[in-house]
């Protein structure tokens, strides 16, 4: 076991894992299991840095995208002598500063978040992989036990039907040579639940349908083979002719 989770580990540690709580498939593991404590409180922990991190690039863009804008004017008023477009030009390249320092700080800020974010979703990932195997595990066991319940259950299933049956079997005898001797009453005097010569009749007329089946299934099957090779020999003796 202990070898298991350290294997689990190194998996974890040199894989290529996606951010989890991105992943659907990883928030369906927890309908089917409880979600520890532990897990709960990392993955609330990597959410916040995942929104963190969406808010400073949706910040860098748009200041990207300010600066662009300000540098495309400053271009298309740098040949002009207007003092106002002087002015503007000058603005700009003042803002285009501030853009700059923003960007700078936003990079700061970011610093090693992605390498937080990174270190936080392998703990979790560690623990869901270690807490599937061991839920796995004793699936398993469970599995091979309840198996040998079916299998059991089977066979004695099956000998069940085979008794009951024969028991079947044996009062539609029973009940024939009573009727014979005693006559149609005979099912009162017994307190039969059932006529037990009806139920053999049914059992036959299932038999016999089974087999009509059975023997048709063979018929067609028989069939095919013989269509394959008339098809087979025709097309032999097409080449023949060819030839």
């Amino acid at each position: 076991m202990a070898d298991d989770n350290e294997k689990l580990k190194r998996a974890v540690a040199r894989g290529n894992i996606p951010v989890v709580t991105l992943d659907n498939k990883w928030h369906k593991i927890w309908t089917m299991i409880e979600k520890p404590a532990d897990v709960k409180k990392q993955e609330n922990a990597l959410n916040d840095l995942l929104r963190k991190q969406g808010k400073y690039g949706t910040d860098s863009k748009d200041i990207k995208k300010l600066k662009k804008k300000m540098m495309d004017e400053i271009l298309t008023l740098s040949d002009s002598n207007d003092p106002e477009d002087i002015k503007k030009v000058e603005e700009n390249k003042r803002l285009i500063e501030e853009c700059n320092d923003k960007l700078n700080k936003i990079d700061e800020d970011m610093g090693d978040l992605p390498s937080q974010i990174d270190e936080i979703n392998r703990d979790i990932m560690d623990v869901t992989a270690r807490l599937i195997y061991d839920v796995m595990h004793q699936n398993e066991k469970e599995i091979d036990k309840l198996s040998d319940w079916i299998a059991g259950i089977r066979v004695e299933l099956k000998k069940n039907v085979v008794r009951k049956q024969e028991m079947e079997i044996q009062n539609g005898v029973m009940y024939s040579y009573m009727h014979d001797v005693f006559g149609s009453d005979v099912a009162d005097m017994m307190d039969m639940k059932y006529n037990p010569m009806e139920k053999i009749l049914k059992l036959k007329a299932i038999k016999d349908e089974k087999k009509a089946a059975d023997a048709k299934k063979l018929a067609d099957k028989e069939a095919a083979i013989a269509e394959a090779a008339a098809r087979e020999e025709k097309a032999k003796n097409a080449e023949e002719t060819a030839e």
